[in-house]
Protein backbone atom coordinates (compact mmCIF):
# COMPACT_ATOMS: atom_id res chain seq x y z
CA UNK A 1 0.00 0.00 0.00
CA UNK A 2 3.16 2.46 0.80
CA UNK A 3 3.99 1.81 -2.83
CA UNK A 4 0.15 3.29 -4.03
CA UNK A 5 -0.96 -0.87 -4.54
CA UNK A 6 -5.07 0.15 -4.71
CA UNK A 7 -5.62 -4.04 -5.24
CA UNK A 8 -4.22 -6.40 -2.67
CA UNK A 9 -5.05 -9.84 -3.52
CA UNK A 10 -5.82 -13.28 -1.16
CA UNK A 11 -5.86 -16.56 -2.79
CA UNK A 12 -6.49 -18.75 -0.14
CA UNK A 13 -9.62 -19.74 2.20
CA UNK A 14 -11.31 -17.51 5.33
CA UNK A 15 -8.21 -17.56 7.41
CA UNK A 16 -5.86 -16.16 4.47
CA UNK A 17 -8.19 -13.95 3.47
CA UNK A 18 -8.87 -12.82 7.28
CA UNK A 19 -5.00 -12.55 7.37
CA UNK A 20 -4.84 -9.72 4.45
CA UNK A 21 -7.80 -8.23 5.02
CA UNK A 22 -6.77 -6.90 8.71
CA UNK A 23 -4.14 -4.63 6.90
CA UNK A 24 -6.76 -2.78 4.35
CA UNK A 25 -9.23 -1.91 7.30
CA UNK A 26 -10.15 1.49 6.66
CA UNK A 27 -7.40 2.02 3.76
CA UNK A 28 -8.13 2.66 0.09
CA UNK A 29 -6.92 -0.08 -1.17
CA UNK A 30 -8.79 -3.41 -2.24
CA UNK A 31 -9.20 -6.86 -1.34
CA UNK A 32 -9.30 -8.97 -4.29
CA UNK A 33 -10.10 -12.22 -3.42
CA UNK A 34 -9.22 -15.83 -4.99
CA UNK A 35 -11.02 -18.30 -2.88
CA UNK A 36 -9.24 -21.41 -2.75
CA UNK A 37 -9.80 -23.15 0.70
CA UNK A 38 -11.96 -25.50 2.06
CA UNK A 39 -15.38 -23.54 2.68
CA UNK A 40 -14.90 -20.04 1.29
CA UNK A 41 -17.66 -18.39 2.60
CA UNK A 42 -17.25 -14.81 2.05
CA UNK A 43 -16.45 -15.60 -1.78
CA UNK A 44 -19.41 -17.24 -1.88
CA UNK A 45 -21.50 -14.56 -0.07
CA UNK A 46 -20.23 -11.96 -2.37
CA UNK A 47 -20.80 -13.73 -5.30
CA UNK A 48 -17.15 -14.37 -6.30
CA UNK A 49 -17.06 -18.00 -6.49
CA UNK A 50 -19.83 -20.53 -7.51
CA UNK A 51 -21.65 -22.05 -10.33
CA UNK A 52 -20.82 -20.67 -13.41
CA UNK A 53 -17.90 -17.57 -11.23
CA UNK A 54 -14.64 -17.25 -12.25
CA UNK A 55 -12.99 -15.29 -9.60
CA UNK A 56 -10.18 -13.79 -11.75
CA UNK A 57 -13.11 -12.49 -14.05
CA UNK A 58 -13.56 -10.83 -10.70
CA UNK A 59 -10.13 -8.81 -10.35
CA UNK A 60 -10.55 -7.92 -14.00
CA UNK A 61 -14.29 -6.46 -14.24
CA UNK A 62 -14.92 -6.32 -10.67
CA UNK A 63 -16.01 -3.05 -8.77
CA UNK A 64 -14.72 -2.03 -5.39
CA UNK A 65 -17.43 -2.96 -2.74
CA UNK A 66 -17.57 -1.41 1.13
CA UNK A 67 -18.58 -4.05 3.44
CA UNK A 68 -18.59 -4.20 7.38
CA UNK A 69 -15.70 -6.15 9.57
CA UNK A 70 -16.97 -7.57 12.85
CA UNK A 71 -14.61 -7.87 15.46
CA UNK A 72 -14.47 -10.63 18.57
CA UNK A 73 -12.21 -10.26 21.51
CA UNK A 74 -10.09 -7.58 19.49
CA UNK A 75 -9.44 -10.05 16.77
CA UNK A 76 -10.89 -8.50 13.53
CA UNK A 77 -13.93 -10.74 11.32
CA UNK A 78 -15.02 -10.62 7.88
CA UNK A 79 -17.35 -14.13 7.86
CA UNK A 80 -18.26 -15.65 11.04
CA UNK A 81 -16.83 -15.91 14.31
CA UNK A 82 -18.08 -17.98 17.24
CA UNK A 83 -17.87 -20.05 20.06
CA UNK A 84 -18.38 -23.10 21.29
CA UNK A 85 -18.26 -26.37 19.25
CA UNK A 86 -17.87 -24.71 16.22
CA UNK A 87 -14.79 -22.67 17.64
CA UNK A 88 -13.68 -26.71 19.43
CA UNK A 89 -14.14 -27.84 15.00
CA UNK A 90 -11.92 -25.00 13.84
CA UNK A 91 -9.21 -25.82 16.39
CA UNK A 92 -9.55 -29.81 15.40
CA UNK A 93 -9.31 -28.66 11.85
CA UNK A 94 -6.16 -25.92 12.36
CA UNK A 95 -4.23 -29.35 13.08
CA UNK A 96 -5.14 -30.91 10.02
CA UNK A 97 -2.39 -32.20 7.71
CA UNK A 98 -5.11 -32.26 4.69
CA UNK A 99 -8.66 -29.93 4.53
CA UNK A 100 -11.36 -30.00 2.44
CA UNK A 101 -14.98 -30.02 3.24
CA UNK A 102 -14.94 -34.64 3.75
CA UNK A 103 -12.46 -34.06 6.41
CA UNK A 104 -14.62 -31.08 7.72
CA UNK A 105 -17.26 -33.90 7.62
CA UNK A 106 -15.00 -36.41 9.79
CA UNK A 107 -13.89 -33.87 12.26
CA UNK A 108 -17.14 -32.31 13.08
CA UNK A 109 -18.62 -36.25 13.67
CA UNK A 110 -15.34 -36.91 16.18
CA UNK A 111 -15.82 -33.39 17.65
CA UNK A 112 -19.64 -34.61 18.41
CA UNK A 113 -19.02 -37.15 21.11
CA UNK A 114 -16.79 -34.92 23.21
CA UNK A 115 -18.60 -31.52 23.63
CA UNK A 116 -20.13 -30.27 26.61
CA UNK A 117 -22.92 -27.47 25.74
CA UNK A 118 -22.25 -24.89 27.54
CA UNK A 119 -24.57 -21.93 29.25
CA UNK A 120 -24.50 -18.55 27.87
CA UNK A 121 -26.08 -14.80 28.59
CA UNK A 122 -25.86 -12.66 25.86
CA UNK A 123 -26.59 -8.68 25.96
CA UNK A 124 -27.01 -6.53 22.85
CA UNK A 125 -28.14 -2.73 22.76
CA UNK A 126 -31.87 -3.95 21.88
CA UNK A 127 -32.29 -7.50 24.54
CA UNK A 128 -30.99 -9.92 26.48
CA UNK A 129 -31.03 -13.58 26.11
CA UNK A 130 -30.12 -16.52 28.48
CA UNK A 131 -29.42 -20.32 26.87
CA UNK A 132 -27.37 -23.37 26.82
CA UNK A 133 -25.72 -23.55 23.90
CA UNK A 134 -24.11 -26.39 21.67
CA UNK A 135 -22.61 -22.86 19.70
CA UNK A 136 -22.65 -19.39 19.24
CA UNK A 137 -21.55 -17.55 15.70
CA UNK A 138 -21.66 -14.19 14.93
CA UNK A 139 -22.27 -13.38 10.76
CA UNK A 140 -21.23 -10.41 8.99
CA UNK A 141 -21.74 -12.77 5.49
CA UNK A 142 -24.64 -15.53 5.57
CA UNK A 143 -23.03 -18.60 5.35
CA UNK A 144 -20.03 -20.40 7.04
CA UNK A 145 -18.84 -21.67 3.23
CA UNK A 146 -20.09 -24.49 1.43
CA UNK A 147 -23.20 -23.22 1.33
CA UNK A 148 -23.77 -23.57 5.02
CA UNK A 149 -26.28 -20.91 5.95
CA UNK A 150 -25.69 -19.86 9.29
CA UNK A 151 -27.06 -16.33 9.42
CA UNK A 152 -29.83 -16.69 6.56
CA UNK A 153 -30.41 -12.92 5.14
CA UNK A 154 -27.38 -11.66 6.69
CA UNK A 155 -25.67 -8.74 4.70
CA UNK A 156 -22.52 -7.25 4.29
CA UNK A 157 -22.72 -4.09 4.64
CA UNK A 158 -25.80 -3.44 6.75
CA UNK A 159 -23.62 -1.93 9.28
CA UNK A 160 -25.23 -4.69 11.62
CA UNK A 161 -23.99 -8.56 12.80
CA UNK A 162 -26.32 -11.43 12.64
CA UNK A 163 -25.98 -13.53 15.88
CA UNK A 164 -27.21 -17.49 15.83
CA UNK A 165 -27.71 -19.52 18.76
CA UNK A 166 -27.50 -23.33 18.59
CA UNK A 167 -29.30 -24.92 21.17
CA UNK A 168 -27.98 -28.14 22.14
CA UNK A 169 -29.91 -31.74 20.01
CA UNK A 170 -29.13 -35.37 19.64
CA UNK A 171 -27.62 -36.73 17.04
CA UNK A 172 -31.18 -37.32 15.07
CA UNK A 173 -32.57 -33.94 15.82
CA UNK A 174 -29.24 -33.01 14.37
CA UNK A 175 -29.83 -34.36 11.09
CA UNK A 176 -32.69 -32.42 10.19
CA UNK A 177 -30.83 -29.14 12.06
CA UNK A 178 -27.99 -30.11 8.88
CA UNK A 179 -30.75 -29.99 6.06
CA UNK A 180 -32.07 -26.16 7.31
CA UNK A 181 -28.65 -25.10 7.79
CA UNK A 182 -28.04 -26.03 3.85
CA UNK A 183 -31.05 -25.02 2.68
CA UNK A 184 -31.24 -21.73 4.33
CA UNK A 185 -33.87 -21.85 6.59
CA UNK A 186 -32.88 -21.85 9.93
CA UNK A 187 -36.00 -19.19 10.91
CA UNK A 188 -38.36 -20.67 12.71
CA UNK A 189 -36.19 -23.98 14.23
CA UNK A 190 -37.01 -24.98 17.65
CA UNK A 191 -33.63 -25.32 18.18
CA UNK A 192 -32.29 -22.03 17.19
CA UNK A 193 -32.35 -18.39 18.15
CA UNK A 194 -31.59 -15.48 15.79
CA UNK A 195 -30.38 -12.03 17.01
CA UNK A 196 -29.16 -8.63 14.85
CA UNK A 197 -27.21 -5.77 16.12
CA UNK A 198 -24.40 -3.81 16.07
CA UNK A 199 -22.58 -5.17 19.37
CA UNK A 200 -23.05 -7.93 21.51
CA UNK A 201 -21.51 -9.28 25.00
CA UNK A 202 -21.52 -13.39 25.35
CA UNK A 203 -20.79 -14.00 28.89
CA UNK A 204 -19.94 -17.87 29.73
CA UNK A 205 -18.74 -20.07 32.54
CA UNK A 206 -15.00 -20.39 31.80
CA UNK A 207 -11.96 -18.63 29.17
CA UNK A 208 -12.27 -20.73 26.30
CA UNK A 209 -11.75 -20.80 22.82
CA UNK A 210 -13.64 -18.44 20.14
CA UNK A 211 -12.56 -18.56 16.33
CA UNK A 212 -12.37 -16.00 13.73
CA UNK A 213 -12.77 -16.90 10.47
CA UNK A 214 -12.44 -20.35 11.31
CA UNK A 215 -8.80 -19.34 12.97
CA UNK A 216 -8.62 -20.40 16.67
CA UNK A 217 -7.95 -18.29 19.29
CA UNK A 218 -8.33 -18.51 23.04
CA UNK A 219 -10.33 -15.66 24.83
CA UNK A 220 -12.19 -14.79 27.99
CA UNK A 221 -15.69 -15.57 29.97
CA UNK A 222 -16.80 -12.82 28.55
CA UNK A 223 -16.42 -11.83 24.82
CA UNK A 224 -17.32 -8.16 23.09
CA UNK A 225 -18.53 -8.44 19.45
CA UNK A 226 -18.64 -5.44 17.39
CA UNK A 227 -18.96 -4.14 13.91
CA UNK A 228 -17.17 -1.52 12.18
CA UNK A 229 -19.04 -0.38 9.40
CA UNK A 230 -18.57 0.11 5.52
CA UNK A 231 -14.72 -0.54 6.52
CA UNK A 232 -13.21 -2.82 4.17
CA UNK A 233 -13.14 -2.65 -0.01
CA UNK A 234 -13.47 -5.71 -1.49
CA UNK A 235 -13.75 -6.74 -5.42
CA UNK A 236 -16.87 -8.05 -6.05
CA UNK A 237 -18.96 -8.99 -9.39
CA UNK A 238 -20.92 -5.78 -10.73
CA UNK A 239 -24.08 -7.99 -10.79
Amino acid sequence: MAEGCTVIVAVGGDGTMNEIAQALIDTPAALGLIPCGSGNGLGRCLGIVGRGRDPFDVLRDGQPRLIDTGVADGHPFFNVMGLGFDADIAARFARLPRRGFQAYVKTTLRAWRDFTPVKVNIRSVETTLAAEALMVAVANSNQYGNDCYIAPGARVDDGALDLTVIKPVSFWQALPLARRLFAGNLDGCPHVHRLQSARFTIERPAPGLIHTDGEPHEAGATVEVSVRPQSLRILAPTA
